[in-house]
């Protein structure tokens, strides 16, 4: 460069305010046009400066924005005021911090069952022992509600479905037993909960090995899940079963499950000798005589020699009671109706099912009467 091209650079220098930084011209780049890159280059800079500054104040300001909020008006969610605290309130409600996660219960149930299909009560005592659940309501006849009563066989309704983030909570240890997992999701077993029914969804099944009486054929089907040791039984029994199977005849068909208490070995020694009467086409009979007679064999300690007594009068092949009696020969079947009844929760007896409908144990034979009448027709 000439002297007077070092005299024109050197003055870009002292525009640009800063002589430290050297300035180099191309061979075939002006002055001119050095100084005006030079200044849309500074000019960028400085506008990122400004920008990042805003950005940065603008982060600050706001998370300072809320800490006075909740400072002075005590609402606002600042991770720092999280921080602090476990309990906020805010919008008229009290917020309470835990470190279990969200677990979606969603609960299976209908509308046109009424109160008594209701889950208020359970969903009040599962609240209280999982705090931070949500719940997700499901009608039973939805597409959602059918696949989760065939993913879960349930039997019964309200039921109640907790999603996988139960397993990371302290209720599940504790509840692991009562709950049914299928999948990534977990179903509360209602019957071996305790949990009321509102509605049962199925009837119990009938096997050739139940004792039946009545056609297979029949249109309608009773099942009673009965204890020969149980007053309530033997008035219900009495009072209703009874007229039901003679004033139907052939039109319905009875299907008597014994059902007892586990601690009761009268109970379970009186289900095996009505097995063993059945076997001999004698239930009917047989089961009259346990009933009427409670008073005499519940009390006695070993009432074996009674029962086999009974068989004598109501002239069964005494040779082969015994036989059956004494080596608990449907030791199997009587299991089997015992656990049939847990899984439907049958709580008290006398329960019994029209189809799928239980009714009340104080039902009337005139309450029974309709039901099946209505069935018939």
């Amino acid at each position: 460069m000439d002297e007077k091209e070092i005299r024109e650079a050197e003055i870009l220098k002292e525009e640009l305010g800063n002589p430290e930084e050297e300035i180099f011209v191309e061979k075939d780049q002006s002055v001119e046009e050095v100084l005006i890159d030079s200044i849309d280059e500074k000019n960028h800079k400085i506008k990122n400066l400004i920008s990042m500054v805003i950005l940065l104040a603008g982060l600050f300001v706001g998370s300072l924005f809320v800490d006075i909020v909740q400072l002075v008006r005590g609402g606002g969610f600042s991770q720092k005021a999280l921080s602090s605290a476990d309990v906020f309130q805010s919008a008229g409600k009290t917020w309470v911090a835990y470190t279990e996660p969200m677990v979606t219960i969603k609960v299976v149930s209908d509308d046109s069952c009424g109160a008594a299909c209701k889950p208020d009560e359970v969903l009040v005592g599962l609240k209280g022992a999982l705090p931070t659940m949500i719940t997700e309501k499901i009608d039973v006849n939805s597409a959602e509600g059918k696949k989760l009563v065939a993913q879960f066989k349930l039997k019964t309704i309200p039921a109640f479905i907790f999603s996988k983030e139960i397993e990371k909570t302290e209720l599940f240890a504790k509840a692991q037993p009562f709950l049914d997992q299928q999948g990534d999701a977990y179903a509360i077993k209602s019957a071996e909960a305790g949990f009321p029914v509102g509605k049962y969804l199925v009837a119990p099944t009938v096997s050739e090995k139940d004792i039946k009486i009545g056609n297979d054929d029949a249109k309608v089907k009773i099942v009673l899940f009965g204890y020969f040791q149980n007053p309530d039984d033997k008035k219900y029994y009495q009072n209703v079963i009874t007229p039901v199977i003679k004033d139907y005849g052939d039109k319905i068909q009875l299907v008597f499950k014994n059902y007892f208490p586990a601690s009761s070995v009268q109970g379970a020694q009186a289900a095996m000798a009505g097995q063993c009467a059945n076997a001999q086409g004698k239930f009917l009979a047989y089961s009259d005589k346990l009933f009427a007679t409670q008073d005499a064999w519940s009390k006695v300690k070993d009432d074996s020699t009674i029962f086999k007594g009974y068989a004598a009068n109501l002239k069964l092949n005494v040779v082969d009671f015994n036989k059956c009696f004494d080596s608990k020969q449907f030791k199997d079947q009587v299991d089997a109706t015992q656990k049939e009844g847990q899984d439907f929760g049958i709580q008290m007896t006398p329960a019994m099912f029209i189809g799928s409908d239980l009714q009340l144990p104080t039902a009337t034979y005139d309450d029974v009467k309709k039901v099946l009448d209505n069935q018939l027709k």
